[in-house]
Formats: C-alpha cells, structure tokens, sequence
C-alpha cells in the first residue's frame, strides 16, 4: 500500500506493534481470560495464533479473536483486524472493514491505524480518494513521532513535488534511524533536490542505510566511492559495497563489480572480499526495511 515507507504490523502499541515482540503467552490462562469476555486477553491471543506462538499459526483464528476485542473498542485489536481485512489473512480482503477498523483505532489516538488510515484516503481503498484527509492523518501520526508516518509524509510531499516539507520529515524519519528515510534524504542531498547539492551528506546519510544492509543504499555508497563524490575515491570501498548490494538483490551491482575489477590489484580484490563477506554476514542479523527509495544515485547517474 505505502509506496515508499512500506510497513505495516499487527499488534499492541506497545509491545506488539512495533514488531520486536518476543515474550510467550500463558495461552490458556489468556484463552479462559478470553472467553469471559477479557478484550485484552482476547487481543493477546489473536496475536499468539497471528504469529503462531504457543499455538499453530492461524490468521482465522487470529481475526476471530481480534474481531472479540475490536468489539469492545480496543484499538490494537481494530488496527490487527484491519490490517487481516486489508491483506485478505484469515478473512476475505475487504478494504471497507480494513478502512472501518483503521478509522475507529485512529480516532482513539493509535498512530499506525492514523498512518495506514492516511493511505487508504491516498489510494482510494476503501473509501473515496481524499488527499486532504491523507496528509491529515499522517501529519497527526507524523507530528507524535511514528517515525513510519514521518516517512511516509514525506514521501507524500514528495510525490507532490512540495520538496520542503519532504526533505523536513524525510530527516526527521532518518534521525530517528529508518533506513528509507536516510537513502531518501541521501538522494535529495545527492541531486540537490529542495535542498543545495552536497555529496557528503549524501554519503554521511546513505551510509547509515547501508550499514543496515537496504541494499539500495548499498549500491549507492558503492558508487560515490566509485566516483569520489562526498568519500575519497575508493575501490576496495566501492567492490566491498557493490558486493553486499548484490547478495542482497542488487543485480545491477554485478556490471560495476566486473568494470571495478579491471582497475583492482588481486591484493585489493581480495580486502574487498573479506570486507565484503562481513558485511554479508551482519545482513542476517541486521533489520531492514522492504520500502522502495525515491531515486538511485547510481542509476539516475548513468
């Protein structure tokens, strides 16, 4: 749905939904809290067949818990059962009760329903196509910190071409570590777009991505050190990152791996190997996020 911040989770606001939940459930104490009518033990053990913890993952099962718990207001179990409602888990897709859900969760103040709210207002999914409303709601999640909706505005603005505000909340999102949002605001840096063209803060930017394995920041810090723009000039630099942007899906980083190797030494080629290997290795330990950038230095600079 979210064309360039892409996330969306099922869960509590504070344990669940930021997707780094790791406890067990007592799932039959919950189950018996549940069927007397408990709406957060209900919620609870949506999520446990949700994720498929101490009981077989079962998204019907989940959505009929979670629809208990909506029932009776609580906002994560409406954001869950919306999100169930929007991807067609464990219920027919169904963007209307998708929209119904995030709009009840919304209004009691649950930022992620705001954020996923605003895109079904972006979109038309499920309701009419209101870009008022859109901006409304994920400037409300936005301005209380979720780093998904900053990120998310901004890429909005953007698609507007209304560079300021977009280069306000991509930074905003960046500081606050999301790795999209720092290859988006690398990029603006990069082709001087709302802001003045300057290559080392691209880089200084583009680099906190890499460094959490998005392959498209890989590419693009592998290419300024290719070019010398913003970073001294740097093969080995350049081979290490074109390396680990292809094992993580960047194929087009094979083409400068083969040219770089023409201008290496087999001692340089073989550092940039090693290097590169780590950084393969820390990509299994390392989040990242499944969102597509705004722009590629490499590729709009062919």
């Amino acid at each position: 749905m979210f064309l360039f911040c892409l996330f969306v989770s099922s869960g509590s606001s504070q344990e669940v939904s930021s997707g780094r939940f790791t406890g067990r459930f007592d799932v039959p104490s919950l189950r018996t809290q549940a069927e007397q009518g408990n709406a957060k033990a209900a919620y609870l053990l949506g999520y446990a067949y949700m994720v498929g913890t101490g009981v077989p993952q079962n998204a019907a099962e989940a959505a009929k818990w979670f629809l208990q718990a909506a029932a009776q207001g609580l906002a994560d179990a409406e954001f869950s059962l919306a999100y169930l409602y929007e991807h067609g888990e464990g219920v027919p897709r169904n963007y209307k009760r998708a929209f119904s859900y995030y709009e009840a969760a919304a209004k009691q103040g649950h930022l992620l329903s705001q954020n996923n709210l605003a895109s079904m207002y972006e979109h038309g999914e499920g309701v009419k196509k209101r870009i008022d409303e859109a901006e409304r709601w994920y400037k409300s999640a936005a301005d209380h910190g979720n780093v998904v909706a900053e990120c998310n505005l901004a890429s909005f603005y953007f698609r507007r071409h209304d560079f300021p505000p977009a280069l306000k909340w991509f930074h905003a999102a960046a500081q606050a570590g999301d790795p999209t949002a720092q290859e988006d605001l690398a990029w603006m840096y990069y082709t001087g777009t709302g802001t003045s063209r300057d290559y080392s803060e691209a880089a200084k930017w583009v680099r906190l991505a890499a460094e959490q394995a998005d392959a498209r920041a890989e590419v693009d810090l592998a290419y300024l050190y290719e070019q010398g723009n913003g970073v001294p000039l740097d093969y080995v630099s350049a081979y290490r990152w074109y390396k680990a942007a292809f094992a993580g899906g960047e194929k087009q980083a094979a083409v400068r791996l083969k040219s770089l190797t023409h201008l290496m030494t087999p001692e340089q080629i073989g550092k940039a190997e090693t290097a590169a290997s780590q950084t393969v290795v820390s990509r299994h330990s390392t989040p990242s996020g499944a969102a597509q950038p705004i722009g590629s230095f490499f590729i709009d600079s062919r």
